[in-house]
């Protein structure tokens, strides 16, 4: 999973023709499951909605419960917790309360399933920085190769193709995890939530997810 913890829905770019069906995975797998890995990779796209769901909702229970059922924007996030999506299921990493992270995750995909897309995103998703690394990189290069020589004139290039790639990243971010990265989980059902540790080691929640047509 940028450091904003703010989100306006309204900003969010509509689904559009890609408007979500309940068995458009199902669909694709007994038209293409020959492909290799694609099963994997689509349960990859649904889960890592599910974990960014799941963070918006851990963090509007935990905010309605410190503020005694009150709140001011579903759309803020505790930036103490954090995912990781795979192809079996999702880990978050932050202190929680393993009750209020059983009801997110089913509250989370009971949502997402409803018609709340906007779960589905989040803007400190590792996909965001992967897209404004790759977005400022390209146009430093463009700027370099396409640009003035002089020194003066590299350095004013440098400014503004970085500040142009800042501007857009986000944006693109998004659209990224909308269209490729994430899909609404329609086929995903919870199976279990445990502590574990990562394969790195470190302390976590796993959420363990089955994949059902």
């Amino acid at each position: 999973m940028t450091d904003a913890a703010y989100v306006d829905r309204d900003n969010f770019w509509n689904f559009g023709f890609f408007y979500p069906r309940p068995t458009q995975d199902s669909e694709l797998l007994q038209q293409l499951g020959f492909i290799p890995g694609l099963k994997e990779l689509l349960m990859l796209r649904q889960v890592h909605a599910l974990e960014h769901a799941t963070v918006w909702v851990l963090s509007e229970i935990e905010r309605m419960n410190n503020n005694q059922g009150k709140t001011n924007s579903p759309w803020q996030d505790n930036e103490a917790i954090g995912g990781l999506s795979t192809d079996k299921g999702f880990y978050l990493y932050g202190e929680m309360n393993l009750l209020n992270l059983k009801r997110a995750v089913r509250l989370a995909l009971t949502r997402l399933k409803k018609g709340e897309w906007d779960l589905a995103l989040h803007p400190r998703c590792g996909t965001n920085v992967s897209v404004a690394m790759l977005l400022t990189t390209g146009m430093i290069l463009t700027t370099y190769l396409l640009g003035p020589r002089e020194p003066l004139g590299q350095l004013l290039g440098l400014g503004l193709a970085t500040t142009t790639a800042n501007y857009f990243a986000p944006d693109l971010g998004m659209s990224v995890q909308r269209y490729l990265t994430t899909a609404i989980p329609f086929n995903l059902k919870v199976r279990e939530i445990t502590k574990t540790v990562d394969m790195w080691g470190r302390p976590a929640h796993f959420v363990s997810l089955n994949w059902q047509d």
